[in-house]
């Protein structure tokens, strides 16, 4: 039932928790605290599945360190059905790394990536099926209607995508998240990538291929609450951008240069009020200067310093995440 643990305990670059051979469909579903779902996500998602790819196909779903029962729930789903393969994380390793495991376990020629909590529907899955066998290499839904989220969360995620238009170097499709089908080249390419800091929908999109988007009524979680709060949408922000662009570094410059050119010009000033008066006047003026051009320094400091912490986690080539075993039913 379990594989070797010392075989693929650490990630490896022969990913060796991967099953030899191919299916045709892969579903990859990353899972923190999803235990009031995931009954429900399986029962719509397995007859999608078998429709589209009938007994070739497989559900990878991955622990991300739960603390409540997805992972007794996810092994239970996995011994009934041979379809099924549960990832069970050593820790929480966060939404994107997840999924990141989850692509380098999947052998699908195709592979769907879809959240737990039912808000993508996945009877969409013909439909993408159907555009790939157009010639799609990644089929992506974009939501045009987002259920049961309130007015700051949409306001949020809109400026969100319309911000990172502005400040990444590459297309990525306004309102589309993770929700996507995509072909296996895709998926090789996105697991050649190393970087430890992900932002997967941004990395589809910056290696190319034929991307097609599917509209789609996003509907309001089934059950639970939200993973994504403000602060995870944030640092997914900043994932974002400092992935894809140093456009913060340029700004961070031109932040600097403005301030040492204020600088320049209060110092000029107070020069010409010595000399012609003697006297400096407005010490409070100046100590507000001081505190402002103090700020900027340390902002720019502050972007400058994001950077090099990153590539110096990267640098050391620590894996991306830790497996604590692999369940296949299929090999009880």
């Amino acid at each position: 039932m379990l594989q070797d643990l010392q075989d693929w305990r650490v990630e490896g670059a022969l990913n060796p928790w991967r099953k030899p051979g191919r299916v045709g469909l892969s579903v990859v579903i990353p899972c923190y605290n999803e235990a009031p779902v995931i009954d429900a996500l399986m029962a719509r998602l397995m007859p999608v599945c078998e429709a589209a790819s009938p007994g070739d196909y497989e559900i990878v779903l991955v622990n991300d360190g739960s603390s409540d029962a997805t992972w007794a729930l996810i092994t239970a789903h996995a011994a009934r059905s041979a379809h099924v393969v549960g990832v069970d994380l050593a820790r929480n390793h966060g939404h994107q790394l997840a999924l990141t495991c989850g692509l380098q376990v999947c052998r699908g020629e195709r592979v769907l990536v879809i959240d737990a909590d039912l808000q993508d529907p996945p009877e969409l899955l013909p439909e993408m099926m159907r555009l790939a066998d157009e010639g799609a290499d990644v089929v992506y839904g974009q939501r045009v209607v987002r259920e049961g989220e309130t007015m700051f969360k949409k306001a949020t995620a809109a400026a969100f995508y319309r911000v990172l238009e502005r400040l990444i170097d590459i297309d990525i499709p306004r309102d589309a998240g993770d929700f996507r089908l995509m072909t296996r080249p895709v998926v090789d390419t996105l697991n050649a990538m190393p970087e430890r800091f992900r932002f997967v929908r941004g990395m589809v999109g910056w290696v190319g291929f034929r991307q097609v988007a599917l509209p789609y009524k996003r509907d309001a979680r089934f059950a639970g609450e939200t993973h994504y709060p403000l602060r995870k949408m944030l640092a997914l922000a900043f994932d974002a951008v400092t992935s894809f662009s140093v456009k913060p570094l340029r700004i961070a410059s031109l932040f600097g240069a403005l301030a040492g050119l204020a600088g320049f010009v209060m110092l000029g000033w107070v020069l010409s009020v010595w000399l012609t008066s003697g006297t400096v006047h407005g010490w409070t003026s100046m100590i507000a200067v001081v505190l402002i051009l103090g700020s900027v320094q340390l902002l720019v400091l502050g972007v400058f310093g994001e950077y090099i912490g990153r590539m110096y986690i990267e640098t050391k080539g620590r894996p991306m995440f830790v497996v604590r075993q692999v369940f296949r039913g299929d090999q009880a």
